[in-house]
């Protein structure tokens, strides 16, 4: 056994804080082993190589909702959103203006071209266009795939059939419902034909307004499986808290200062409207309603990114137009560089990868290559750079899986689970190196598809392990944990935080406060899960 200071095993805390309630309701998965630290490659009987995939995947930095002067509230060039998330370290990004009257009718091409030459500047850049989609019956999400020389055509054909902004179907009705499942198999049926390649949706901001009920989300996932891969567990906008006199002090981080309105579902608690620790209300809460989706054993992954309309701190500004500008020529002129940097623009952003990333694994380098790594799941997303890399493994016998994967074994097996991450070494965006202070692992049953498609809750999904690092500047950690003789199917998740704020008396993350959320002050980072089959 190694030297390094072991993890605190911290389940005698999580009873006493009522933390594993949950668990206590049912036959709990498996029996389990005390977490151990470990250096990588000891005590382990498998090759951590083959374990995290090394000799397969690279991972990527990128991000996948960002907007340009071809949105009606944005103001950025192409160019400058690629500069930008170069300089920020991002391998790929995606262009995703608003679906809209006047984009659809003038800066489908227009953008089309700006990217392909922005793409000639930038060639260490994976750059592409996308769109945001007004999603009939609910608010927003992400389109993007690879048509090749038709890629501004497909996403013309598409956004003049289904965005509710042009089809009139915003309303939360069971026919603009089936409006959005209809757009979702016509993405099946062009990739079947080879017109697209890989399409990928993702649903963005799930509960900002609370506007896509759970059962939307599962008949988008169930319409064609592979297209709509999850959600954001983060939203973009994360600047948008900052507390006077580096913010406006009357913003909430993502823009989640909402209160339902007349489409927002009316299951959604109260609670729902708010994100904790930057993250999404249904990605934040254990056993809430991502583990719901991920109790009915498919796939269903979260992402993060910047949602850049107006950066924080950028010395841009976009220039005064006359009212109904936009509406005549589907952009806005380039911003204007005043040599002063904004902290209170419109919409308070981070540019692509100075905040928020998604860090996906892929096989090859290459547009295709990032679809294809989504759709596998093999993504974790991290906040103010609290860790340079996240390893996350599952085995049994010889038999292994990472990230977005499924691990076969046979029922009465051990399955166990290795956490890695590398911590950072360098200040991120708010002065300071982040402190990783703990990593959780999280695991529910998987019990099948749900009987009441509005389900948003997950019995019997807890904290299984904590374990707290000995901190160092870009020192790597890990620890490991044993599920004996498994039963039944299972899924495991990993989060991390800095510690910095929790409930009281407990280590789940707080509601942010709106106008006193200093993002840099509550960092987290979550990776997708791994599921278990037992036969």
């Amino acid at each position: 056994m190694n030297s390094e200071k072991p993890g605190v095993d911290r389940c005698g805390f999580l009873k006493r804080a009522g933390l594993v309630s949950a668990a206590a309701a049912g036959a709990p998965l498996a029996a389990t082993a005390p977490a151990e630290a470990l250096d990588l490659g000891l005590d382990l009987d498998i090759d951590v190589n083959l374990l995290f995939g090394r000799d397969r995947y690279r991972w990527l930095v990128g991000d996948h909702h960002i907007h340009t002067q071809y949105s009606y509230d944005a103001m950025y060039t192409v160019d400058g959103i690629a500069d930008g998330a170069r300089r920020h370290g991002a391998d790929w990004a995606v262009i995703t203006d608003h679906g809209h009257a006047a984009h659809e009718k003038s800066s489908v091409e227009r953008t089309d071209a700006a990217i392909r030459a922005a793409q000639r500047e930038h060639p260490d850049l994976l750059l592409w266009q996308g769109m945001e989609w007004n999603v009939p019956g609910a608010e927003h999400a992400t389109l993007f795939f690879q048509a090749g020389a038709n890629q501004a055509a497909k996403l013309r054909e598409f956004e003049r059939a289904f965005d509710w902004r042009l089809t009139g179907t915003e309303p939360g009705t069971p026919d603009n419902e089936a409006l959005a499942v209809a757009a979702i198999r016509w993405l099946a049926a062009e990739e079947r034909a080879r017109r697209i390649h890989a399409p990928v949706v993702v649903i963005n901001h799930p509960l900002r307004n609370g506007r896509i009920a759970p059962h939307e989300l599962r008949a988008l996932r169930d319409a064609a499986p592979g297209i709509v891969i999850g959600m954001e567990g983060a939203p973009g906008a994360q600047a948008d808290g900052f507390p006077k006199p580096l913010g406006s002090g009357g913003g909430a981080r993502g823009g989640y200062g909402n209160s339902p309105g007349s489409n927002s579902w009316p299951g959604f608690p109260e609670s729902a409207y708010r994100t904790y620790g930057g993250f999404d209300w249904s990605t934040a809460t254990v056993g809430g309603l991502w583990d719901s989706l991920l109790a009915e054993g498919k796939p269903w992954w979260i992402t993060s990114n910047s949602d850049s309309h107006y950066n924080r701190g950028d010395t841009h500004v976009r220039p005064g137009v006359p009212d109904g500008y936009y509406d005549e020529h589907g952009a806005y002129p380039d911003p204007i560089d005043t040599g002063v940097p904004q902290t209170l623009p419109p919409y308070a952003d981070f540019a692509p990868a100075e905040f928020s990333r998604t860090v996906v694994g892929v096989s090859r380098r290459s547009r295709e290559g990032v679809l294809e790594g989504l759709r596998a799941g093999r993504v974790w997303v991290v906040h103010g750079g609290l860790a340079q890399e996240l390893e996350f493994g599952a085995y049994s016998g010889w038999s292994s899986a990472t990230m977005g994967g499924r691990l076969r074994v046979r029922r009465g097996s051990d399955v166990t689970v290795v956490v890695s991450a590398k911590l950072a070494a360098r200040p991120n965006g708010g002065g300071t190196i982040p402190r990783l202070a703990r990593l959780d692992l999280v695991s529910g049953p998987v019990t099948g598809p749900a009987a009441d498609r509005d389900t948003q809750t997950a019995p019997g999904t807890w904290v299984v392990r904590s374990f707290e690092p000995r901190w160092a500047p870009g020192r790597r950690v890990a620890f490991r944990h044993t599920f004996r003789n498994v039963r039944e199917p299972f899924f495991v998740r990993t989060r991390g935080t800095d510690g910095k704020k929790h409930v009281p008396g407990g280590i789940e993350p707080s509601a942010d406060v709106i106008g006193q959320s200093n993002p840099f002050e509550d960092l987290w980072l979550y990776g997708n899960p791994i599921f278990v089959d037992v036969r």
